[in-house]
């Protein structure tokens, strides 16, 4: 009788929390203080949800589907050109001030096979793959890609911008995403080069991005640029510039596959004729403010 007494009594001590009967009992004395955060059981996390698209980035959708993505890039002032000490250099990269005042859109990587494919409907690409970047095209060709897309009317756009190629001046503000140096960072980690591109092309993406999400700024292949090429853009500090007024040969930015490193700079300029085609030249889709 006493022990029967006795183990009543300490099983009715362990139900009602005098003692722990396990670590981490959920009954607990009565007015007991919650623990702390850390010693609080973690909860199961929820399967986490698919944030939404950024409100600055923008999606066209192409005929079939085809999808091009665009970064935002807000206006601002950015020195253009490179200082004196730069490695690799051109006199023709005079430093001077620009201030770019209205916001534009900018592909979030150069053109893809694909997405010519869907708008023109012919591949000129040597090097061929959906995923690679288009190339072999001029700066005729490059113009008539951002035609048809202003006339097709399925294809939707902000109010008062147009499809265009960049600027000089908006390449070069996006490339550099306001870093000052050669390159936008470590050019082996970001660009495709004579160094580590085997002598090719590579799908568009693979390398790191800038800061502000533009891949393959620098190297895979040219970019063609809307402005005549002409020392006299670098005259002096502009706002909005589009470059000289008349010229022979049309700007070229980035660098490409087969380049060496200072060809890759972010203030390196290049030009070749508006019907010039090879396959180290493509391009990188701008939405522009109307003039």
């Amino acid at each position: 009788m006493k022990i029967r007494t006795i183990l009543s009594l300490s099983l009715l001590i362990v139900f009602c929390g005098g003692v722990s009967a396990r670590p981490g009992n959920v009954f607990k004395p009565k007015g007991a203080k919650k623990p702390p955060a850390q010693e609080r059981p973690i909860p199961k996390p929820k399967a986490a949800k698919k944030p939404p698209a950024a409100s600055n980035d923008l999606t066209v959708t192409l005929p079939g589907k085809v999808k091009l993505e665009m970064k935002k890039i807000l206006a601002g002032s950015f020195l253009m050109g490179s200082p004196e000490w730069e490695d690799g250099r051109v006199p023709w990269e005079t430093q001077h001030r620009v201030t770019l005042t209205r916001d534009y859109w900018l592909g979030t990587y150069e053109v893809t096979q694909a997405q010519w494919k869907a708008v023109m409907g012919n591949n000129p690409s040597h090097f061929q793959g959906d995923d690679l970047p288009v190339e072999s095209v001029s700066w005729s060709d490059a113009k008539e890609f951002c035609e048809r897309l202003n006339k097709n009317s399925s294809i939707k756009r902000p109010k008062g911008y147009r499809f265009d190629l960049p600027t000089e001046a908006q390449w070069e503000y996006a490339c550099r995403a306001g870093t000052t140096g050669a390159y936008h960072g470590n050019l082996d980690d970001v660009a495709w080069y004579d160094e580590n591109s085997g002598d090719q092309t590579h799908p568009v993406g693979r390398q790191q991005p800038n800061a502000w999400g533009l891949y393959d700024m620098h190297g895979n292949v040219w970019e063609w640029c809307r402005d005549w090429y002409g020392e006299g853009s670098y005259a002096g500090d502009a706002t909005d510039p589009t470059g000289v007024l008349s010229g022979s040969d049309r700007v070229l930015r980035g660098g490409g596959w087969l380049n060496y490193a200072q060809r890759c700079r972010s203030a390196f300029r290049f030009d070749f004729s508006p019907g010039y085609r090879f396959y180290y030249l493509g391009f990188r889709l701008a939405l522009v403010p109307v003039q």
